[in-house]
């Protein structure tokens, strides 16, 4: 199968997007780094959507985005060419699906942690702060970027309640706009690009990434016997 794949990096620091697996995504030192991992990531990601992965997998990179933004910490501003296009009702009733089962997903790995204020990572900060370190954290900061990528496309939203719930009166709320399925790409904060296909797939992108993070640190912290591998990172 050949996996078309957005290129975003800083100089060296890579984060490769799968283009038609959205949320799917690969970091490196370097670009080929990225691109060794991109095949795992493809297989691991299709499993968790209870799909069958391809086979084997070729690489190409349909779109290139040279950033200003500390890409090694996961800082992003891309917007795919293909993001710009109207969706369709149904490729949006599937992106919004995913989006809603990626939060639930979080929410169950989130719930399953035994001390959710525990963590046996360092303290690291970074240019934006503090890198959230505890299950507690990291869910918090995933659930709250709720508000910031609906205003993004001009729709009110909250971050009251669960990263499910908030996330669901959201798309309520968005599928009251005339035309949601084709609104046109805007200019948000800091001059960065949004669409709501590029919010859909944000969504799911930053759930896995934080996600990862979250597991990992789940089993240092407890042991894997402990904490449920929901997304599949190992598989």
């Amino acid at each position: 199968m050949r996996i078309n794949c957005v290129w975003e990096h800083n100089g060296g620091d890579t984060i490769l997007y799968a283009n038609d697996f959205p949320g799917a995504f690969a970091r490196g030192a370097s670009k080929d780094e990225a691109l060794s991992k991109m095949p795992e990531e493809i297989r691991r990601f299709q499993l968790w959507k209870g799909e069958t992965p391809p086979d084997d997998c070729e690489i190409d990179i349909i779109q290139e985005k040279k950033s200003d933004l500390q890409i090694k910490d996961a800082d992003s501003d891309v917007l795919f060419t293909t993001e710009e296009r109207p969706l369709t009702a149904e490729e949006y009733q599937c992106l919004k699906l995913l989006a809603l089962r990626s939060a639930s997903d979080f929410h169950r790995l989130y719930s399953s942690f035994p001390d959710k204020h525990k963590s046996a990572l360092p303290f690291r900060k970074t240019f934006y702060g503090a890198v959230p370190r505890t299950a507690e954290e990291m869910y918090r900061h995933t659930k709250d970027v709720n508000e910031y990528y609906f205003s993004e496309i001009g729709v009110e939203s909250d971050n009251e309640g669960s990263i499910y719930s908030c996330r669901a009166r959201g798309f309520e709320t968005l599928e009251t706009v005339p035309g949601y399925l084709s609104l046109e790409t805007v200019t948000g904060s800091y001059g960065e690009q949004w669409s709501v296909r590029k919010v859909l797939r944000r969504f799911i992108w930053h759930d896995r990434i934080h996600a990862k993070a979250m597991y990992r640190m789940g089993v240092l912290t407890f042991g894997a016997e402990v904490i449920p591998d929901i997304f599949g990172f190992t598989r």
